[in-house]
């Protein structure tokens, strides 16, 4: 059932006018940092508040963990902080820092080109090459654009799943059609969530295109929100994980 609930105030922002005219820059890479394999996502936006200007989603994918980065783009060249913990997340990403943020000392170091990107990630004593290979793109602060196969790879997760988003275009703009609930441990899609979404709201909600899934408990259930846009018509639809037949299932 969709609701009004669209998450913490603060960095969410809702959109006022078709998909076509919204705010999402997104580039996908996929590559590696040091021997290990990764997946990308980053968005650029003029100002998420308190100096950022790139945010982003990264997992391993030996490990299918989403891992929240944030930081700064000096041109092509972006030094990016990871979140570490939930309360971390709530104080930059959700309510946003009271203060610039300092990306002194973080860990990753982009210099982008148009076919990719290279740089470093350091922590302490680790020091590893990261290479990376530019493999989607989407632009709908115009006409609205994609370029290859957008998958979002959103910043909820559970303890078995994350969740992505498929963006397409249509003749109502750009959205996501369908949403990718892909179990860590097996690395591969275990559901598909279709939406029948003829306005293309689905996945257009929130500023940061990686929050719009959502996820909560609610009496001991998982519980998972996909955001859409529409002005005063946006909401929400929740998904309630059914623990014995391991699917989530629309909450009426």
């Amino acid at each position: 059932m969709r609701k009004g609930l669209i998450g913490a105030v603060g960095c969410l922002l809702l959109l006022s006018q078709k998909a076509f005219a919204g705010w999402y820059q997104v580039e996908n890479y996929e590559g590696s940092i040091g021997p290990n394999p990764v997946h990308l996502s980053l968005q650029r936006y003029a100002s998420f508040g308190s100096g950022i200007t790139v945010e982003g989603s990264y997992f391993y994918d030996a490990k299918q963990s989403p891992i929240a980065i944030y930081g700064e783009a000096d041109g092509p060249e972006l030094t990016l902080c990871e979140i570490a913990d939930d309360k971390e997340f709530q104080r930059i990403i959700v309510m946003g820092s009271k203060t610039p943020v300092d990306t002194t000392g973080c860990p990753l170091f982009l210099d982008l080109s148009e076919s990719g990107a290279t740089g470093t990630w350091s922590k302490g004593a680790d020091k590893f090459p990261v290479t990376l290979k530019k493999v989607a793109s989407l632009d709908d602060t115009g006409e609205g654009r994609i370029a290859g196969t957008v998958e979002i790879p959103f910043w909820a997760e559970t303890a078995t799943d994350r969740f992505a988003g498929i963006y397409t275009t249509s003749d109502a703009g750009i959205c996501m059609t369908k949403l990718q609930i892909i179990n860590k441990k097996k690395k591969k899609v275990v559901q598909e969530i279709g939406f029948d979404d003829e306005d293309c709201n689905a996945g257009m909600s929130t500023t940061p295109i990686y929050m719009n899934v959502e996820k909560w408990v609610e009496g001991g259930k998982d519980i998972i929100s996909v955001n859409f846009g529409g002005g005063k018509f946006a909401g929400a639809d929740d998904y309630v994980f059914n623990p014995k037949t391991k699917k989530y299932y629309l909450k009426k």
